[in-house]
C-alpha cells in the first residue's frame, strides 16, 4: 500500500510498562510510529487499537491533558489484562514530539457538558431515534438507556471534545456531525461541546 496523503499528524507510541506476557513481544522503550490516527503499523494489535483510538483521535484534533507533564500526551493500557502500558504522543509539523508543559493551574477533572443529537435518519432504528432527538451528558458519563452501539461510535467524539479538541473541518469546531450508527448507518448524530459560562 502506498503512503496516504493525510491531513492529520503522525503519532508515536512508546512502551512504558510491561506487566505480563504479550505475544507481540513488546519491551519497555519500544517505539511504534503511526502515520496518522487512521493508519496503525503493520501487525498492530487490534485490542490495543480499540483502547487507543479515542486517545490518538483526541490528540490529532488538539486535545490537552492538563494533568500530564506533557499535556499533549497520554498513557494507554492494554485492554487484555493490562499487560502493557503505552505513552501516546503526537508529532508537530517539523517532525518533533509536541511538548506542552503541565498546566500549573490544573484543579482536577473539569468535565464538559455535551449534547448528542440526531441529524439524519433513514431506515429502521430499533431504539426509534428520529431527527431532532437530543441527549445531554457531562464528561465521559454514559447516557442512561442510550443505545450502546451508538454510544460506542460516539465515544471518541465525546472523549476528544471533553479534552478540548477542535474539529477544524466543521463550521463549528466544537462539534462534529458525522457520528454514524454502525447498524446500516441508519442514524447520524452530531456531538457538540456546550460553551461554558466563564462568569460562574
Amino acid at each position: 500500500m502506498s503512503k496516504v496523503n493525510s491531513p492529520f499528524p503522525r503519532l508515536k507510541l512508546t512502551v512504558t510498562g510491561v506487566f505480563g506476557e504479550c505475544y507481540h513481544g513488546y519491551k519497555i522503550g519500544d517505539e511504534l510510529i503511526l502515520e496518522d490516527f487512521t493508519h496503525p503499523p503493520e501487525f498492530f494489535c487490534l485490542g490495543l487499537a480499540h483502547a487507543l483510538f479515542p486517545v490518538i483521535y483526541a490528540l490529532s484534533f488538539g486535545a490537552k491533558f492538563g494533568f500530564r507533564d506533557n499535556q499533549r500526551s497520554l498513557l494507554v493500557t492494554c485492554p487484555d489484562g493490562g499487560k502493557l502500558e503505552f505513552k501516546a504522543e503526537i508529532f508537530d509539523k517539523n517532525g518533533k514530539v509536541e511538548m506542552l508543559p503541565k498546566d500549573a493551574h490544573f484543579k482536577g477533572p473539569q468535565p464538559k457538558k455535551m449534547i448528542i443529537e440526531v441529524v439524519k435518519a433513514k431506515g429502521k432504528c430499533t431504539f426509534g431515534y428520529k431527527v431532532g432527538d437530543k441527549w445531554e451528558t457531562q464528561g465521559l458519563k454514559c447516557i442512561p438507556g442510550f443505545c450502546g452501539a451508538a454510544f460506542h461510535a460516539a465515544f471518541p467524539a465525546f472523549f476528544a471534545l471533553n479534552f478540548g479538541a477542535e474539529f477544524f473541518f466543521m463550521n463549528s469546531p466544537s462539534s462534529i456531525d458525522t457520528v454514524t450508527c454502525p447498524d446500516g448507518g441508519n442514524i447520524v448524530f452530531k456531538v457538540t461541546r456546550i460553551k461554558e459560562d466563564k462568569k460562574k
